[in-house]
């Protein structure tokens, strides 16, 4: 039996316990996530090429790792475990605010500029958000701009407290989710995002004679995708230029425009966010 000196003992578990923060940064690898606002198996699907063409502009092996919740989706990014993160904005601000500055968003879509959100029903006694009060209500994720923070922010100007207005809010945990339990019955009307409301339509997922928009709200600033500042700023303008060289002119960039329901990207920057960070604060969801 060999026996190492006590040094030796030491360094050789320094070195393991080491292991998980080691690999937490792979060279050679991109490490990508986004917010679960739809059900994993779409998600993968949305990001396969545009996985494939990051791989081609930066020369890095991209890996996408879906996440459990938007929470994990923050931590991921703050704690190194992940490179780049498909943000909604106010999973945006929490991620800045948590990081203390340290989360730079890249670019967004054209459509992020002014994106809205939807209040649907099946209810023809429904007809504008002050009829909500005395109903149930779901909104998606407690994190999700769009399915919670916004629509909640407009119930508030238009009077409606959820809290103390609503017979009962629920949260689905996902835009598709949230339309599955007003069509079910299980709510009497839900809040999502505009865009997974129109896909489903297109899709023919949901029926429009049953479940119907019965408010849309003002357009506000949303998702972006973003990084840790610490990521090499060379690195950074590679996955910039990618993003905004993508173009419905090529099979390629229609393919992928078109997964992530884009008619193009455009750069984006934190300040962008400042509204969506007020609205958190006046609704106490930002700790």
């Amino acid at each position: 039996m060999i026996r190492l000196p006590r040094i030796a003992l030491a360094l050789l578990f320094a070195a393991s316990t080491a292991l998980p923060a080691l690999a937490q940064v792979t060279p050679g690898v991109l490490k990508v996530s986004a917010i679960p606002d739809e059900n994993p198996t779409e998600l993968q699907r949305k990001f396969k090429p545009l996985g494939a063409y990051l791989e081609k502009k930066t020369g890095l092996k991209v890996e996408f790792t879906p996440v459990t919740d938007y929470a994990a989706s923050v931590e991921g990014l703050i704690n190194k475990k992940l490179d780049m993160v498909w943000f909604g904005g106010f999973t945006f601000v929490q991620a800045n605010v948590r990081s203390k500055g340290q989360v730079v968003p890249l670019v967004q879509r054209a459509e992020d500029e002014k994106f809205q959100s939807v209040f649907v029903t099946t209810r023809a006694d429904i007809k504008k958000l002050e009829d909500l009060k005395g109903k149930t209500l779901s909104f998606g994720s407690e994190s999700s701009t769009s399915g919670h923070l916004m629509p909640r922010s407009f119930l508030l100007a238009a009077h409606v407290d959820p809290e103390t207005d609503l017979k009962r809010v629920a949260f689905s945990g996902a835009h598709d989710a949230t339309v599955a339990a007003v069509a079910g019955g299980k709510v009497d009307a839900g809040a999502l995002n505009i865009s997974v409301w129109n896909k489903l339509i297109e899709e023919k997922k949901v029926d429009p004679a049953v479940v119907h928009v019965f408010y849309t709200t003002p357009g506000y600033y949303d998702y972006n995708w973003s990084v840790r500042a610490d990521m090499p700023a060379a690195l950074k303008q590679k996955i910039t230029d990618a993003f905004l060289s993508l173009t419905p002119a090529t099979p390629e960039g229609k393919e992928i425009l078109d997964l992530q329901r884009a008619s193009k990207f455009i750069p984006t920057k934190a300040s962008n966010y400042t509204a969506i960070e007020a609205a958190a604060r006046n609704a106490k969801l930002l700790k």
